[in-house]
């Protein structure tokens, strides 16, 4: 980081800092949940049950078939927020699948990003363009919604926010396409559905301070565990809220390094197997499939990426997001590569290869 860069990082987080959002004073300062690093059973959940599409097809006929199954609210003008990392990123969902899926489903729909809270390829405008041109996402629009301003959107029901600062452009949309690469996170245990909005449409100054930083002291990062999870999470509702019905999500179970792609080529060697893609039109039913997905591979499978989840007290996203309203913990898990049945996680995850590290799976 220049001198110049930490000069403008330490300004813009005063500002941020100075009007946070917070809740707590006329009603005593929230308390964090607990258990964010304990997994529980399906068995042991209540509720009802939400519809969550799976398919083992990796590529881009495999994301176009699990898309089309949760596309009918999608409508007007359509962002499709997704991760579109740090320059050459080795995990990031190929461009090109990307660019079949909008082809060929969402032809008029623009890609939405926000700048970085973090100093890096993305940290400013100029530099994110160029990051953008450099990954391959030249194929159709792309909106950098925090580029000219920031608005926010109300947060109900929150213990920490009133509200939430996204990029100003994000009320330019009508519909949202929820496009997630599912993998680790430094932070947040786990990068799904919740993070990729949550923390991706938040702004790069303001919104993502608020989710990040406590006032008064120096760690960028200090917010974590319960808290983060509880943060990131309101953060999720508030853009959730807004689009209400014309929202979608696909996650993507491939090239899953315990790190999120915010750390490009610095990321963690991925050690998990790949999984296949999801889709749903629940955010909490999708993200906990894909946890449940993760917990049901064996042990040699699975150590690295839950050894995160748990340290991290991830599993507090999920749980959050029920204490919300935010949808279903509970889902009927359908295979897409056979005729459209049921099935278990454990029959979702039967047989995986290894990961293979090759430039052929990017």
């Amino acid at each position: 980081m220049t001198k110049t860069d930490f000069i403008a990082r330490i300004v813009t987080l005063s500002l941020a800092l100075a009007v946070l959002p917070v809740i707590g004073c006329a009603q005593g300062q929230p308390v964090p949940g607990k258990d964010g690093n304990k997994y529980v059973p399906y068995e042991e959940r209540t509720g009802n049950e939400s519809i969550v599409y799976f398919t083992r097809n990796l590529s881009p006929e495999g994301l176009s078939k699990a898309y089309e199954q949760v596309c009918a609210g999608i409508e007007g003008n359509i962002a499709v927020k997704l991760h579109t990392g740090e320059q050459n990123g080795p995990n990031i969902i190929p461009s090109a699948w990307v660019k079949e899926l909008i082809s060929k489903d969402i032809p008029d729909a623009t890609i939405v990003e926000t700048n970085t809270y973090y100093t890096g390829d993305r940290y400013t405008t100029e530099q994110h363009l160029k990051t953008l041109e450099v990954n391959g996402w030249t194929f159709c629009p792309v909106d950098i919604m925090d580029a000219e301003d920031t608005t926010t959107l109300p947060v109900e029901g929150g213990k920490w926010f009133r509200k939430m600062a996204v990029g100003s452009h994000l009320k330019n949309y009508n519909s949202l396409v929820v496009l997630t690469h599912f993998k680790g996170h430094t932070q947040g245990g786990f990068g799904g559905s919740n993070k990729n909005i949550g923390i991706g449409c938040a702004d790069g100054r303001i919104g993502k301070a608020w989710i990040h930083t406590t006032p008064g002291q120096d760690n960028q990062w200090d917010i974590a565990k319960e808290e983060f999870m509880e943060r990131m999470t309101e953060s999720t509702k508030a853009v959730t809220d807004y689009f209400g019905k014309h929202i979608a999500y696909v996650n993507v179970m491939r090239n899953m390094s315990v790190s999120c792609d915010c750390e490009g080529v610095n990321a963690a060697p991925v050690v998990t197997p790949n999984v296949g893609i999801l889709s749903s039109t629940d955010i909490l039913a999708i993200d906990q499939a894909c946890i449940d997905l993760v917990y049901a591979m064996t042990e040699a499978e699975h150590h690295d990426l839950v050894e995160r989840i748990e340290t991290r007290h991830g599993l507090r996203q999920l749980s959050y997001m029920k204490e919300l309203g935010m949808g279903n913990d509970r889902y009927i898990l359908i295979d897409l590569d056979n005729g459209g049945k049921r099935i278990t996680p454990e029959e979702a995850v039967k047989g995986l290869m290894p990961f293979v590290n090759t430039r052929e799976q990017n």
